[in-house]
């Protein structure tokens, strides 16, 4: 083989592992759910009585996040994110909105997790940004698409979180401990800064909560 088959030989290769990497990235996509169906599965999150008049954010045909449906009490849903492996669905209450809207903000700037954290917080200690004195709770519900019930909005062995978010509390303040430790066991985290909150894991969970 001349140096100039070897060099052909080496692009082809090339092109096919691009090829084949790029089909890889599309298969591992969440494709956009009907919107019916994002909400069911957005209300899962929330507790039963409060599902019927929860706001619902979740993703147009386009992948745009929008409203998909107003709401009537102080509950709102967001829809699994598209662009997530698995499906991630969670509740809030809506004097959480502002902290919430401005991670979207900011994440939909190219802004990573410190760099939002940061900013957030400079925010907050100005007074442009508005955290809820008491204490506010975002449940979190996810599980694999495989295992979605496409009728009820339900996922089949599906995981459930509770953040209760207390800004600055401490461990002296609430007698929480700010370790985790025991598996199901509340505990705080970020005890003292502005974004302080109560963690509430499934028992065969990790500590961690991911990044809100």
């Amino acid at each position: 083989m001349n140096t100039i088959q070897k060099s052909i030989f080496k692009l082809t290769i090339l092109s096919s592992l691009v090829v084949c990497g790029q089909a890889q990235a599309q298969a591992k996509r969440t494709s956009i759910l009907p919107a019916t169906l994002q909400i069911k599965i957005a209300e899962q999150a929330a507790p039963p009585d409060q599902r019927a008049g929860a706001k619902v954010y979740g993703y147009s045909p386009q992948g745009d996040f929008t409203v998909l449906r107003v709401g009537s009490n102080h509950t709102i849903c967001l829809a699994p994110n598209p662009k997530q492996a698995g499906l991630f669905a969670y509740a809030y209450f809506d004097q959480l909105e502002p902290f919430m809207a401005r991670g979207r903000e900011l994440v939909a700037e190219g802004k990573k997790y410190q760099e939002k954290n940061d900013i957030r917080e400079a925010e907050v200690k100005s007074g442009k940004l508005k955290m809820p004195k008491q204490a506010s709770i975002l449940y979190v519900y996810w599980g694999e698409e495989e295992n979605l019930d496409r009728e009820t909005g339900e996922i089949k062995d599906a995981l459930r979180r509770y953040v209760v978010y207390i800004p600055y509390a401490t461990g002296a303040s609430t007698g929480l401990s700010e370790t985790p430790s025991v598996p199901g066991l509340p505990w705080l985290m970020e005890a003292g800064t502005y974004k302080a909150h109560i963690m509430m894991n499934p028992e065969n969970l990790s500590m961690d909560h991911g990044q809100h």
